[in-house]
């Protein structure tokens, strides 16, 4: 009986705590963990909603970049940090899908992670070096089907959506073409404009700027249509290859067992953040388009029909950490 009292007891000091710490969150700055270099995709959606984000919050937001390991870095250090609600990990399907199913000796496991909402989505380009002469996916194909494994493309790590994106191009049209792995895209994206690597499937955010200065050329988006983003753009059914679509998001996650409440008041300063007119030009601008969750249990139903595709193509590619 006594064990019993002290259990209950125990129960309720600890059911006042959460409540305690929910009710003064947030009261210090907060740590979004960015998985990439700088320049890269995910820093550009991270800087473009961290002032929106801690306006809402009251609080500043400190972007933490941790690059390395196909973004694997960055979602261990949140996954084992405090669940306070002070880490949060913007992460894509490479931290959440792909990489668990690549390296399964990996120091978490996505049930580590507690998903807040989706923030952004968006096709990948097709971009290659000008210095090439190829103008067109029909191009592209027919160059690296006439020289197997003379065509370098870049990406952001194993594992990244810009790696599978070429994977999963490379089956469907029977080409060739040699992996080079970064630690993020923006290194990724100049070792083309350099010519160290002639193709990428790239973020759009990572591209856009060198395509616009002509340093890089664009030969298509990877939805099966034009982007209303990016409309200058063929989609894969009008560049040739309908078999071929792949998109991409960034989300938001905190340690499992982060409080409720303070789940709840991410979710909400996280919609109030995506909704300004100010993040939605700035990823109109990059290629990218806002795409909010209903709520965390919604973005926790995606990510389960969602990692069934990643996980199908990580078996199907044959890819391994190594």
């Amino acid at each position: 009986m006594i064990r019993l009292i002290v259990l209950a007891a125990a129960l309720v000091l600890c059911s006042v705590g959460a409540d305690a710490l929910a009710q003064g969150y947030p009261n210090k700055p907060i740590r979004l963990v960015v998985g990439f270099s700088p320049g890269g995709a995910a820093d550009v959606v991270a800087r473009s909603i961290g002032e929106g984000l801690g306006r809402a919050l009251g609080q500043p937001i400190v972007i933490e970049n941790r690059a390395g390991a196909g973004s694997s870095i960055a979602a261990d250090n949140v996954a084992k940090s405090v669940a306070d609600g002070y880490s949060v990990l913007i992460a894509s399907p490479a931290g959440i899908s792909v990489n668990p199913a690549l390296n399964p000796k990996l120091n978490y496991r996505p049930s580590d992670l507690l998903p807040i909402t989706k923030v952004s989505a968006s096709p990948l380009l097709i971009v290659v070096n000008p210095a090439t002469g190829i103008a067109s996916v029909n191009e592209l194909i027919a160059a690296a089907k006439k020289a197997p494994g003379k065509l370098n493309y870049a990406t952001s790590g194993i594992g990244s959506a810009p790696h599978f994106g070429a994977v999963l191009f490379s089956r469907i049209t029977g080409i060739e073409m040699v992996h080079v792995p970064y630690k993020g895209g923006g290194q990724a994206v100049m070792s083309v404009v350099a010519g160290e690597t002639q193709v990428t499937f790239a973020t759009p955010p990572s591209v856009l700027p060198m395509v616009r200065a002509g340093r890089l050329r664009a030969l298509a988006v990877t939805n099966l249509e034009r982007s209303p983003l990016m409309p200058e753009l063929p989609g894969m059914a009008e560049a040739g290859v309908p078999e071929f679509s792949i998109a991409f998001w960034y989300g938001f996650f905190v340690p499992a067992g982060t409080p409720p409440d303070i789940v709840k008041k991410l979710f909400e300063a996280t919609t109030i953040a995506a909704q300004r007119p100010e993040f939605k030009a700035a990823l109109a601008r990059e290629g990218t388009e806002v795409a909010l969750s209903r709520s965390p249990e919604d973005f926790a139903a995606f990510l389960n029909e969602d990692s069934k595709f990643w996980v199908r193509l990580v078996k199907e590619s044959g890819a391994t950490a190594d």
